[in-house]
């Protein structure tokens, strides 16, 4: 892998942290108590949901603005899978980086309503 699991989650964490940061007021505000969890990869539980092993992030939980209607029994949260974003990567950081802030950025238009069309139009796929 060369690079450690701590310095990884440490620097996609930053990375995700400074993606969201740039983003305009009203959207920050309204990812405000969405976490983002870094995991290594997709469990067996999300693996049975139907969801890729080699899939690097997802968003779970209902989204904005249906999270008020309580359908989803997850609360809202963004999951990044460490070591499918580092493969994707092929070890490279500054790849690495890039594949985390473009991910964040897709989960949090899934936040926001989007599919995966008017994600792949914005160059977030």
């Amino acid at each position: 892998m060369g690079k450690s699991w701590q310095h990884l989650v440490k620097i996609a964490e930053k990375e995700a942290e400074a993606t969201i940061a740039a983003l305009p007021k009203p959207v920050r505000e309204r990812l405000e108590g969405i976490p983002v969890t870094c995991l290594p990869e997709p469990t067996r539980e999300i693996m049975d949901d139907g969801i890729a092993p080699d899939t690097l992030g997802l968003f779970v939980g209902d989204p904005y603005p249906d999270e008020a209607s309580g359908g989803d029994p997850l609360p809202p949260q963004i999951l990044l899978f460490i070591n499918n974003l580092w493969d994707m990567a092929e070890g490279d950081e500054e790849t690495f980086l890039n594949e985390v802030r473009t991910t964040i950025l897709h989960e949090i238009g899934h936040f926001f309503g989007l599919d995966e069309g008017d994600l792949e139009i914005r160059g977030l796929q």
